[in-house]
C-alpha cells in the first residue's frame, strides 16, 4: 500500500490497516493456525537537524511494517514484512506458518487470554499532527541553536540542534477478534552546545518533547537552556573518596525507577535473575514512597488503553507505602510464574513516582551537603545483582546551596539500598517519558574521585 507523504503528516484512514491485520489473521487460519496475532504500524516523519547555522539534514521518513505471530497449539512461528502488498503479506503469513512447524512446543505460549482483552476505549488526546512546511521547520532548529550560540560568548561551539515531526498509527488484531488502531504522535526539539573557558571546556543539552506541538517549550527557550546547562559545568573539578548524599536531577531519577521495573519485571522473575526475586509484598522502599500508574492520562507519552497484546491497561499503584504491590507481566511471563498478565506487553504507562513536597531547592537544603549529579555515563548496572556502579558529573553543594561542578567522578552503590535509603523525592516531574518522577534523594552512596 503506498501512502502519500505530506508536510502535515495526516494519514488515511485506519480502516484501510485494520483491514490488512483482519486478512492476515484469516490467512493464518485458513493454514491451520489455532492462534494468530498481528501488529501494524505506519509512522510518517520529518526531522531537520542544524550545526553553526546551516542545515546539516533534511529527513523525510516512511517506516511501514507488519509482524504476525500465529501458534499450532504450543508452536510458535513468527515473520515481518515492510511491504504491504497482499502477496508480500501472503508470503510473511505463509513463512511465519513454516516456522511454527519446526519449533519447540512451549506450555507457556499463546495469546494473552480473551478475558483480559480490552473492551473501553478512551479517547486519550495522542494524535496531533504539527502542520508545517519544511522552512517553518529549518527556521524553528535555527532560532533554537542561534539562541544558543547567541546566549554568551563562553559558546563557542555548537553539536546541532534538531527538530522532529511524527505521526504514527498503530493496529493491533488477534484471533480473540481483538481488533484496534491508534493513532499517536511524538514531536521533539533538542540542542547542544560547547562552553569553553580558561583553557577547558563542556558541553551540554536540553530538549523537550510531546505530543502536542502546542505544549512544546519555546525552541529559544531550550536552545538558552542548554547553553545555561553548558556555562554551568565550566571549571568543573574532581572531588575526594567520600560518601556523601546523592540527589539525583528528574531527566536521571527516571532511571533508578527503570532498573527497578526491570528488576520485578516478569523476565527477570520467572529466570530468577534479578535482586528483587519474589519481591511482591515487601517493602523496598521507604513507606512514604507511591509509585502510581495511570496509563488514561490525556496527551501523556506513555497513555494507552490496551498493551501490545491487547490486554486492557489499568490504573493501579505499583509501589503502595514501600511495598511491592504486584510484578509487570506479560501473558508468557504470567504463566510462568503461574499469573496473570497485568498489562505489560512493552512497558509501563505513566508510572508516576509521588513527591515527598519538597521543590528543588528544598531538595538541596535537605541534603545540605553532597553531590548533584546531571550526567551518568557508562552502563555499570546490575540488575541481577543490584550492584551499581556509574561515571556521573554534576555539582557539589555546600550548606544546601549549589558550590561548583564536578566532574569525572564515581558514583557506586547496591540499587535495594538506594532504594531503601530515599530521603526526598522533588516536586520538580519530569513528564518527558513513560515514568514520570521529580528529583530523587539518596542518603548515601560511595563517590569515587581522587585519594
Amino acid at each position: 500500500m503506498e501512502l502519500e507523504v505530506s508536510n502535515s503528516l495526516a494519514f488515511p484512514d485506519a480502516e484501510a490497516f485494520k483491514n490488512i491485520v483482519a486478512d492476515a489473521l484469516a490467512l493464518a487460519a485458513s493454514k491451520g493456525a489455532t492462534q494468530a496475532e498481528a501488529g501494524l504500524s505506519v509512522g510518517l516523519g520529518l526531522s531537520v537537524a542544524t550545526r553553526m547555522g546551516t542545515v546539516e539534514t533534511i529527513e523525510h521518513q516512511q517506516d511501514n511494517g507488519l509482524g504476525i505471530s500465529v501458534y499450532f497449539g504450543r508452536h510458535k512461528g513468527s515473520a515481518s514484512t515492510s511491504n504491504l502488498d497482499p502477496e508480500a503479506i501472503r508470503k510473511t503469513v505463509e513463512a511465519a506458518c513454516d516456522i511454527a512447524r519446526y519449533t519447540s512446543e512451549d506450555p507457556c505460549t499463546g495469546l494473552a487470554e480473551a478475558e483480559l482483552m480490552a473492551t473501553e476505549f478512551r479517547d486519550l488526546d495522542l494524535f496531533h499532527p504539527w502542520n508545517l512546511e519544511p522552512q517553518a521547520v529549518i527556521d524553528l532548529a535555527l532560532e533554537c541553536e542561534n539562541a544558543a550560540l547567541g546566549y554568551d560568548s563562553r559558546i563557542v561551539n555548537s553539536e546541532g540542534a534538531s527538530v522532529d515531526l511524527n505521526a504514527g498509527v498503530s493496529v493491533y488484531g488477534n484471533s480473540h477478534g481483538f481488533l484496534q488502531a491508534q493513532h499517536k504522535t511524538r514531536h521533539g526539539i533538542s540542542c547542544a552546545v560547547v562552553g569553553a573557558a580558561d583553557g577547558k571546556m563542556q558541553r551540554d543539552y536540553w530538549y523537550d518533547v510531546s505530543r502536542d506541538p502546542t505544549r512544546l517549550a519555546a525552541a529559544r527557550s531550550v536552545g538558552e537552556m542548554a547553553a545555561e546547562r553548558t556555562l554551568r559545568r565550566l571549571d568543573s573539578s574532581k572531588l575526594r573518596t567520600q560518601q556523601a548524599p546523592v540527589l539525583y536531577a528528574p531527566e536521571l531519577a527516571r532511571g533508578l525507577i527503570g532498573h527497578f521495573c526491570a528488576a520485578i519485571g516478569g523476565a527477570a522473575q520467572y529466570r530468577k535473575a534479578s535482586f528483587l526475586l519474589d519481591a511482591v509484598g515487601q517493602r523496598v522502599f521507604p513507606e512514604f514512597v507511591q509509585l502510581v500508574e495511570d496509563p488514561y492520562l490525556p496527551g501523556a507519552l506513555g497513555s494507552a488503553n490496551y498493551d501490545a497484546e491487547g490486554v486492557a491497561t489499568g490504573a493501579a499503584p505499583l509501589v503502595r507505602d514501600g511495598v511491592v504491590e504486584h510484578y509487570l507481566l506479560d501473558s508468557y511471563a504470567a504463566r510462568k510464574l503461574g499469573l496473570h498478565s497485568t498489562g505489560h506487553a512493552g512497558g509501563v504507562h505513566n508510572l508516576t513516582l509521588a513527591d515527598t513536597g519538597l521543590d528543588f531547592d528544598a531538595c538541596l537544603a535537605e541534603m545540605q551537603r553532597g553531590l548533584l549529579v546531571t550526567e551518568l555515563m557508562g552502563h555499570g548496572v546490575n540488575t541481577v545483582t543490584g550492584d551499581y556502579s556509574r561515571g556521573a558529573a554534576g555539582f557539589w553543594v555546600e550548606g544546601g546551596k549549589i558550590d561548583h561542578p564536578v566532574e569525572e567522578v564515581t558514583i557506586a552503590s547496591n540499587l535495594r539500598d538506594m532504594f531503601g535509603g530515599i530521603v526526598a523525592i522533588g516536586t520538580d516531574l519530569d513528564l518527558r517519558g513513560s515514568v514520570r518522577c521529580g528529583s530523587i534523594l539518596i542518603e548515601r552512596m560511595t563517590i569515587a574521585g581522587t585519594d
